[in-house]
């Protein structure tokens, strides 16, 4: 039995609203990097890939269930296995929780990551997104 992530009901249309956040967080990510210099901190770019993630996450459970996560984004994963149980490959399931395990460091952290590593990350979100926008 899985256990149960903090969640909080939301209306049917709300989906929308995080699904449209999602997709504006993404496209500010894909041109920040597309502007990123070689030795840039790119902490700024992977935050807005963090927010996409939980924003297509957020979508996922808002329309499928009515809840979304709240307030543990270390348990977004949780929920969205619990709302779409066999249907979440494990693939994406990790892919989630690695782009969400970045979310202290580059928010709150002082180590600068990469434009390697803010590459790599989009590649994985833009990837989740993929799957995500073929499940809503």
């Amino acid at each position: 039995m899985t256990r149960r992530s903090p969640r909080k009901r939301v209306d049917a249309f709300f989906w929308q609203g995080r699904l449209r956040a999602a997709r504006a967080y993404l496209e500010s990510a894909q041109q920040a990097l597309l502007l990123a210099e070689p030795a840039q901190n790119c902490n700024p770019i992977i935050s807005q890939v963090v927010l996409a993630a939980i924003a297509f996450g957020d979508s996922l459970t808002a329309k499928r269930a009515l809840v979304i996560n709240q307030q543990d984004h270390a348990a977004a994963p949780l929920l969205l296995r619990d709302v779409l149980k066999e249907t979440l490959p494990d693939a994406q399931e990790r892919q989630y929780r690695r782009i969400l395990g970045f979310k202290d460091e580059v928010q709150y952290g002082a180590r600068a990551s990469t434009v390697e590593e803010a590459s790599r990350l989009l590649a994985d979100l833009e990837a989740f997104a993929l799957w995500a926008d073929d499940h809503l």
